[in-house]
């Protein structure tokens, strides 16, 4: 499966097929969640929030790569990342874009 942040792929012709999507929305646990809050007093980076939104974002992309597969999909274009806070210490991140078909 290809993957492209751009409307194309070059030397492609490309037949649309639908929006597709994934979505996760995960959390760490409050032994995590406490450590972190203290690391807010000095600085630096929350490397376990990092962990937790790269293992969400690849999460999102997979889930958002079958929803394609299944329609026999053979890329995905104008791939899109967002995310938001759903509560403290949880983030939803959603990965989307079109699913297209080689003409």
């Amino acid at each position: 499966m290809i993957l492209v942040n751009t409307d194309y792929i070059s030397g492609k012709n490309l037949e649309m097929l639908s929006l597709v999507k994934g979505s996760t929305i995960q959390t760490k646990n409050i032994g995590r969640d406490i450590s972190q809050s203290f690391k807010t007093l000095v600085g630096g980076e929350l490397k376990a929030y990092t962990e937790m939104m790269n293992e969400a974002r690849a999460l999102a992309t997979k889930r958002m790569v079958a929803e394609a597969e299944a329609l026999g999909a053979d890329a995905v274009v104008n791939v899109r990342y967002a995310s938001s806070a759903v509560m403290q210490g949880a983030a939803e991140v959603i990965a989307y874009g079109t699913a297209v078909k080689f003409v």
